[in-house]
This record gives structure tokens, sequence and C-alpha cells, in this order.
């Protein structure tokens, strides 16, 4: 029998999102790598996660996530925190900080899997913003060297209270 790696969908092969055997349904639960070397699903899982573990050093604001380190915090679940920026550039400057990094230290490191939180992270952000600045707010995402990004730790400013000037930057 052929194999097919999933996610692909066809009369002939139906999908679950792993490695199939035409007309069977059931995943197998060993697979051939390139190499020949048989590998189980297990052992694929565990790889993969590693691979995507998180391996850049803490910043402040995983201090502030931990309560390590005091912050003014204006929102706060299970996913997302909001406080005001230190330095504020605007009569409102408040940060949204997703609670767990997972690679996310800059927008361009953003994975499919992430697209929850992203959009969890501009709602809450919208929230403050709504809350704070009645008038109009601008969200802000610095990525990298020319984005002028400071803190590796995806974060929005939200920033209002006053008129905003355009051009930004």
């Amino acid at each position: 029998p052929s194999l097919v790696l999933a996610p692909f969908a066809s009369p002939a092969y139906s999908f679950t999102g792993c490695l199939l055997q035409r007309g069977c349904a059931a995943p197998l639960t060993t697979t051939r790598c390139a190499s020949g070397e048989a590998k189980d699903e297990v052992q694929l899982a565990k790889e993969a996660a590693e691979s995507r573990a998180d391996t850049a050093p803490d910043t402040i604001f995983d201090k502030i996530i931990r309560k390590e380190i005091p912050a003014k915090i204006v929102f706060e679940d299970d996913r997302a925190l909001a406080f005001r920026d230190v330095s504020p550039q605007a009569p409102v400057h408040v940060l949204v900080i997703p609670k767990v990094r997972d690679g996310l230290t800059q927008l361009q490191n953003a994975r499919e899997d992430q697209e929850a939180l992203l959009g969890h992270l501009i709602y809450v952000a919208s929230r403050v913003g709504k809350d704070e600045c009645p008038e109009g707010y601008r969200l802000v995402i610095n990525d990298g060297k020319h984005g002028a990004q400071s803190v590796y730790h995806l974060h929005i400013h939200v920033l209002g209270g006053r008129q905003m000037t355009w051009p930004p930057g």
C-alpha cells in the first residue's frame, strides 16, 4: 500500500493529521524517516516539541508576569497581561503581552497555531484603548532592530491621551 503525509484530503485518503495508509483512516504508529530509521509517533511529537522550545533568555516582562518586580497592571487573564509602561511616550502608555511567550519574542516569529492568541492580544489592547482613551488611541508593535524593538517578548503598545501625529517615526 502507498503512504501519504497528511494534512491532505481526497476521496482516496482520509485525514487525521498524521501519516496515513491509503484507504485507511487509522494512523500508522511507526513512521519511516528519510534516513530509513523507524520512529514512533510519540518520539516524533517529542522531537517537534523540542524544536519549538523557547530558548530565548528571560526578559523584564517575564519577571513582571511572575510578579518578581512590580508593575501597574490594568488587565490580566490567563493569556494576557496589560500594564503601564515605566517610560511612557504618551499620557496613556500601556503594554499588552502574552503571559506565555512560547517563541513570541518578535511578531515575525508568530506561528499559525498562535493566531488565536495574537487575536486575543489585539482584543485586549482594544479594550484597554477604549477604556482609557475614549477619543482614540494607537496600537504599535515594534519588530526587530529596524523596528526599534528593545524587549524581545512580543508586546503591543497602547498609546493615547493626546492627539497622535503622522508619520509616527
